[in-house]
């Protein structure tokens, strides 16, 4: 198993260190007092660093820092060593297990199956079984910030051609896109979109090179649901819209907005379940949208002044009622397509 060592200033540095301020932030104190932590062990298919697990990562280690987890982990694992990595932890005494099982969906729930005492909470495309009940579900539900991302992105567009890079074309990229999409619309009616995916989670370099081509296509702005993306943006001298993690300090002349998805609610939920013994198959999807905290729009930070203030305004309307449960962001899990 493989703990990660903090190396100076790197892309790692930044994307895990710069959200520990608000993780610990969202935290329960009371959840420690008096409670021995609980043993939690992440296990993770692509590096830490990547944008989706870097949310659960940051959360994790904010939550052991204000001693509710003793957290360990193991990133890189390859599809066909995932149950023995999840059998592994179950046997050292690991009570709660927190990953991503999208490629292992039928062994995973047999492994959680074996270890009734251990709590399952994994980020899944399917629904929770209540015949499993030591598997709860989770995903980042965070389409109420990609729309509003979307609103930025379709008032900076000057040609209203926009590029689009993906992983996979799975619900849980297809409904953030569909959501942006929407928002770009909102400032640019007749907007265009190139939508491709790369079939990976982790290829910066075919993500670049992908955003190459939809820029030799006319598209002026770019939506980086994957790593490479900005940096063909910034090199083409074009902009781009973030997904889950804000990399504006890295790319401050590109990057003008992300949509930020916040772990934190989702595992605190899970925390105080465990801590009471009432831990069950349930959906936590839920604690990734706006109204329970899940997600936001990123500071504008460089690009303050620099956004038309009929945009921001629409953004500020459409967020309070969001969050007052006064407008719903559309839910569309189908795979977008270039239009």
């Amino acid at each position: 198993m493989k703990k990660l060592i903090t190396p100076g200033p790197s892309r790692r540095g930044v994307l895990l260190g710069g959200g520990a301020a608000l993780a610990t932030a969202g935290l329960n104190p009371r959840m420690s007092f008096g409670m021995e932590p609980i043993k939690t062990a992440g296990l993770y298919t692509v590096p830490v660093e990547q944008q989706w697990v870097s949310r659960i990562h940051v959360a994790a280690e904010a939550a052991q820092k204000a001693g509710q987890l003793d957290y360990t982990f193991t990133e890189n694992i390859a599809n066909t060593d995932y149950s023995r990595v999840m059998r592994e932890y179950a046997e050292s005494g690991v009570k709660l297990m927190i990953g991503e099982i999208f490629g292992v969906e039928q062994e995973a729930r047999e492994v959680a199956a074996e270890y009734p005492d251990v709590a399952f909470l994994m980020g899944s495309s399917f629904l929770h079984d209540e015949a499993l009940p030591n598997l709860a579900v989770f995903d980042n539900y965070i389409q109420d910030a990609s729309y509003l991302s979307g609103i930025i992105a379709g008032a900076m567009t000057e040609t209203g051609n926009i590029g689009m890079v993906g992983g996979f074309p799975i619900p849980e990229v297809n409904r953030l896109m569909h959501a942006f999409m929407a928002g770009v619309r909102e400032m640019t009616p007749d907007a265009t979109f190139q939508v491709s995916f790369i079939g990976s989670w982790f290829d910066p370099p075919k993500a670049k090179e992908t955003a190459f081509a939809m820029i030799d296509n006319g598209a002026d702005l770019l939506y980086a649901e994957r790593f490479g993306v900005s940096d063909a943006a910034q090199e083409k001298d074009i902009l781009a819209i973030g997904n889950v993690i804000d990399t504006q300090s890295e790319y401050p002349d590109t990057v003008v907005a992300s949509a930020i998805w916040h772990f934190e609610p989702t595992l605190q939920a899970a925390i105080e379940k465990v801590q009471a013994g009432e831990f069950k198959a349930d959906n936590y999807g839920i604690y990734s949208f706006m109204k329970h905290g899940g997600c936001s729009l990123a500071p504008l930070g460089t690009f303050e002044g620099k956004v038309p203030q009929d945009a921001l305004d629409l953004v500020e309307q459409r967020r309070k009622a969001i969050k007052a449960g006064e407008y719903t962001v559309e839910i569309n899990d189908e795979e977008p397509k270039s239009s």
